[in-house]
C-alpha cells in the first residue's frame, strides 16, 4: 500500500482547476495561501492594496493580481468581477485582509479613529467580501469561503488590542451564521483562527515593541509561532473536499493556545 502524500505535497493537487480570490494576498498568511493553492492546482486571484508585491506574487504562483482596497464597496465588486471573467466563475474565498496598529490598545487609551479604522479594514471588509462573492458561489451551487478570524476571537489577549479582538470575534461570528445560512445552497464558509503567526506584522511588532510580542509567545504551548505555510495548509484543507462536512466551523489552528490553562516553561 502506497503511502498517502503529505500535506504539503503539491502533486496532491486537491484544488486542481478552481478558482480561488485571495484577500490580504501580497504578504503574510494571504501570500502563502496563493502559493499552497497553486500547487495544489488553483488559479489563484491575488487581491491586495500592494501593487508591486501584489504583481510579484501573482506572477510567482501563475495567477491574476486586481488591486483592491477591501473596505471599497466598489472596488471589492471589481476584484469579484474580473475574477469571475477571467476565470469563469469562483469557487473558493480567502479573506485575510487585516491590521494590527499600534494605537489599538487597552480600550482606556484607544480612541475612536482607531477603532474605526481596524473595523473598517478587519470586519467590514469581510462583510463586503462574502456579501459580493456569494451570488457567483450561489450560481454555482458550490464554494468555500474562508474568513481569517484569530485565536483571540476565543479567549481575551494577552495584550490588549480591543478593535482587533472584537473586529475578530465579529468575523467568528459572521462566519458561523453564513455557514448556517448556505449549507443546503452549497455553499461553505469556516473562520480560520489562527494563533500567532510568523508574520511581517508580528516581526514589525518584535522590532518596534520586544517585551510586548515576547508575551504573546510564553502562552504558546508548542513553544514557537506559526509559520504562514501552516496557515496556508489549514485553509488548503478548508477550501477543498477533504472538508465537504465542515461548515460554520471555528478551525482553530493556534500552537494549542486555547487549550491551554497554564503554559509549561
Amino acid at each position: 500500500m502506497s503511502p498517502l502524500p503529505s500535506n504539503t505535497d503539491p502533486k496532491a493537487h486537491r484544488l486542481e482547476g478552481r478558482v480561488a480570490v485571495i484577500t490580504g494576498a501580497a504578504s503574510g498568511i494571504g501570500q502563502a495561501m496563493a502559493v499552497r493553492f497553486a500547487a495544489e492546482g488553483a488559479n489563484v486571484v491575488v487581491g491586495d492594496m500592494d501593487v508591486a508585491a501584489g504583481e510579484s506574487v501573482a506572477s510567482d504562483v501563475g495567477g491574476l493580481f486586481i488591486p483592491v482596497n477591501v473596505t471599497d464597496a466598489d472596488q471589492v465588486k471589481n476584484l469579484y468581477a474580473q475574477a469571475a471573467q477571467h476565470y469563469g466563475g469562483i469557487d473558493i474565498a480567502c479573506h485575510n485582509a487585516g491590521i494590527s496598529p499600534p494605537d489599538d490598545d487597552s480600550i482606556l487609551v484607544t480612541e475612536i479613529d482607531a477603532w474605526k479604522r481596524v473595523q473598517d479594514v478587519n470586519l467590514t471588509s469581510v462583510y463586503l467580501c462574502c456579501k459580493t462573492v456569494l451570488p457567483y458561489m450561489l450560481e454555482r451551487g458550490s464554494g468555500s469561503i474562508i474568513n481569517t478570524a484569530s485565536f483571540v476571537a476565543l479567549m481575551g489577549a494577552a495584550t490588549s488590542q480591543i478593535s482587533y479582538t472584537a473586529s475578530k470575534g465579529a468575523v467568528l461570528s459572521m462566519s458561523r451564521e453564513l455557514g448556517v445560512e448556505f449549507a443546503r445552497q452549497g455553499v461553505r464558509v469556516n473562520a480560520l483562527c489562527p494563533g500567532p503567526v510568523n508574520t511581517p506584522l508580528l516581526q514589525e511588532l518584535f522590532a518596534k515593541d520586544p517585551e510586548r510580542a515576547a508575551r504573546r509567545l510564553i502562552h504558546i504551548p508548542m513553544g514557537r509561532f506559526a509559520e504562514a505555510s501552516e496557515m496556508a495548509g489549514a485553509a488548503a484543507f478548508l477550501a477543498s473536499d477533504d472538508s465537504s462536512f465542515i461548515t460554520g466551523s471555528t478551525f482553530l489552528v493556534d500552537g494549542g493556545i486555547s487549550a491551554a490553562y497554564v503554559t509549561p516553561l
